[in-house]
């Protein structure tokens, strides 16, 4: 059984309600949320993959619209006692799905300004959420295999809200079509 999981319940708007083999979990936006919720699932359940879909802003729109693996995941709003931005003092500063792909910084934050933008850049990140981070560190301490996906929905800056609102369910869409055709669904 895998599970297939989502920040929020309109990122899977396109998905059916049940899909053979998979269980669903939708977290909630935000770290802790996401941390939370992916950890009660996993001590309820035994699962041979997490898989994380859901949307993506492109850090200053330098990665174009289209689904994206992620090999890591950053986390851009956290500093270290030298005050040092994107090192946590109780937690390592990248995680990896061991897989091929983008570096995602996760914060808890809607990243729509130039001077988030240009932090995020410095510490190797090219797309931005709210819980990648999160959802790998968690699978690894119950040794879950995890892959995460994303669909960019914008661009990260100034109105990337506005953005984000109205490609959402274009993005579940899209998301819909990768996973049938990745999981002969």
């Amino acid at each position: 059984m895998k599970l297939l999981v989502a920040a929020l319940a309109i990122e899977l708007d396109a998905f059916p309600e049940s899909i053979e083999e998979f269980d669903r979990l939708v977290t909630g936006a935000g770290k802790l949320r996401a941390g939370l919720e992916l950890t009660r699932a996993l001590e309820r359940g035994t699962y041979d993959e997490v898989v994380v879909l859901g949307t993506a802003g492109s850090v200053g729109g330098r990665v174009p619209l289209g689904i994206y693996d992620i090999s890591e995941a950053i986390q851009h709003d956290v500093a270290d006692l030298e005050g040092v931005r994107g090192k946590s003092m109780v937690v390592p500063e990248r995680v990896s799905t061991g897989r091929e792909g983008l570096v995602i910084a996760t914060g808890d934050v809607f990243v729509q300004s130039q001077e988030q933008v240009d932090l995020i850049v410095s510490l190797g990140g090219s797309l931005v959420d709210m819980e990648t981070y999160v959802y790998i560190w968690v699978a690894q301490q119950y040794g879950v295999p995890i892959r995460v996906v994303k669909s960019v929905s914008d661009s990260a800056e100034d109105g990337a809200i506005h953005d984000w609102r109205s490609r959402v369910v274009q993005c579940s869409g899209e998301l819909w079509e990768w996973f049938q055709a990745e999981y002969a669904v």
